[in-house]
């Protein structure tokens, strides 16, 4: 299958004359995608998504919110209740599964007991007929890439579950597939295992510049392995956004809340700006921050800021500062994270480096800082 041509697009600047740009055309597309299972509700619900070639794209979401089944339509095992995916400009919305050429990595990796590491990974291989000789060659060098070569005589039951994945992913890649799609690969590891696969399998696209698109209800994992993450709630994608643009900058108070931890603050509008707008806290404080969904005055808004963004500070009358109690302190290991009350509002969060020698103790009024440019105000 070829790829449509690159796009021109002209641009210019003020100190040269124009050029063409060429723009690659997304390597998959979602258009107006829906998927009810009942004719009634919908699970996925106007959908329009692009994937870049190349790139590690995350789906994101709560359990129920539409990810996996996003997933389970692109590789052909559902199909759209309305719209359209197209593979390099080509729809593939009626292509059964084993001809869209895709690769599959499942949670709990599905491989065969009775067949060795070798011929698990050879499997995909067969069933496209390719000779012996040429199976041989593939697959040692498939699992030469997840470092498991010594490991092709054993049996799946012979190996750690890390193993286990390794197999799974050899398996996925061994026929050069143009994507490769994981619905949450490291959910049956243990913690250390999982965020040592993580960085694997990072380095792992990074070597091999595929697309993947990966499955995950885990944010840390969401944020540490991709480019690009795909926030889903309720069946739609809130954001996709470069994940340093997901954690500064979330779109609604969806993602502010699902994409790392976020103190909140509830008030009302009391002034709005070009740059931003002002809101009033139960308290009296007044606080100003960016204005990211348009909130009028009058509106009741939640304003969120990063824990390590909000700043102790001894001065109650500075701007955007208000008055808490440090109700406990906690030891993170790289960190401490205070937990303070505030009258009227769910407890702060704020993160502080260890070392400091002015870290408040449990019962110490303390008054917090949050600047303006972190401060984001959602209606």
């Amino acid at each position: 299958m070829s790829a449509l041509p690159e796009r021109a697009v002209r641009s210019a600047d003020a100190a040269s004359a124009p050029v063409l740009k060429l723009v690659q055309p997304p390597l998959v597309s979602f258009t107006g995608v829906q998927k009810s299972f009942d004719g009634t509700a919908l699970v996925v619900r106007d959908l329009d998504l692009e994937i870049r070639r190349g790139e590690f794209l995350s789906l994101l979401g709560p359990s129920g919110s539409g990810k996996t089944t996003t997933l389970m339509m692109l590789a052909g095992f559902e199909t759209p209740t309305e719209g359209e995916i197209c593979l390099a400009g080509v729809p593939i919305t009626r292509t059964p599964p084993h001809k869209r050429n895709f690769g599959m990595v499942f949670q709990n990796y599905a491989l065969f007991p009775h067949m060795t590491v070798e011929q698990n990974v050879a499997y995909p291989l067969t069933v496209r007929g390719l000779s012996r000789d040429d199976q041989k060659k593939k697959v040692a060098r498939a699992l030469e890439m997840v470092r498991l070569g010594p490991l092709g005589a054993r049996y799946p039951a012979q190996l750690s579950g890390g193993q286990q994945q390794r197999v799974a992913l050899a398996r996925a890649l061994v026929f050069e597939p143009q994507l490769v799609l994981m619905d949450e690969p490291l959910g049956a590891l243990d913690k250390q295992l999982r965020e040592h696969m993580q960085l694997e399998l990072k380095e792992l696209h990074r070597q091999l510049g595929l697309t993947f698109v990966y499955v995950t209800h885990d944010q840390s994992e969401a944020l540490t392995m991709s480019d690009r993450v795909a926030v889903f709630n309720d069946g739609a994608i809130q954001q996709v956004d470069r994940v340093e643009r997901l954690y500064e900058a979330p779109a609604n108070r969806f993602v502010a809340g699902f994409v790392g931890d976020s103190t909140r603050l509830e008030g009302v509008v009391t002034a709005v700006t070009d740059a931003g707008c002002t809101v009033g806290l139960p308290s009296g404080a007044r606080v100003t921050g960016v204005n990211v969904n348009a909130a009028q005055t009058g509106d009741r808004v939640t304003c969120g800021i990063r824990p390590e963004r909000v700043e102790l500070t001894g001065v109650l009358n500075q701007a955007n500062t208000f008055e808490a109690t440090v109700a406990d302190v906690i030891y993170f290991g790289d960190h401490l994270r205070l937990r303070c009350t505030i009258p009227q509002q769910e407890d702060a969060m704020v993160k502080l480096p260890l070392g400091r020698h002015d870290a408040p103790a449990i019962g110490d009024t303390v008054f917090l800082y949050a600047a303006e440019e972190y401060l984001r105000v959602y209606r």
